[in-house]
């Protein structure tokens, strides 16, 4: 991806909208951006790097977030069967 891809993809959001980098889409977590800094690759091509804030500060990534990145499929909450009581005479 590079700097043009991230510019058109985030024209289409309004320019107030917070950003926050997914990271992990084995333990999806949001995370707050701290600045953003340029250097070169190891073949001296030059990279933008995208840092997290100093604070460090990271959040759950909502899973519908993490279903529209493909990191996981849409998840349902298992159908819940009744249980029997517990007890001295058994729940009767």
């Amino acid at each position: 991806m590079t700097v043009g891809d991230i510019i058109d993809a985030l024209s289409a959001f309004d320019r107030d909208t917070t950003a926050r980098l997914a990271i992990n889409p084995f333990f999806p977590m949001a995370h707050r951006l701290g600045g953003v800094e340029q250097s070169v690759d190891e073949h001296g091509r030059p990279v933008v790097y995208i840092a997290e804030s100093p604070e460090a500060e990271q959040f759950p990534l909502p899973p519908a977030v993490a279903d529209a990145l493909t990191w996981q499929g849409p998840i349902e909450a298992p159908t819940r069967r009744r249980r029997g009581a517990t007890g001295p005479d058994n729940g009767q």
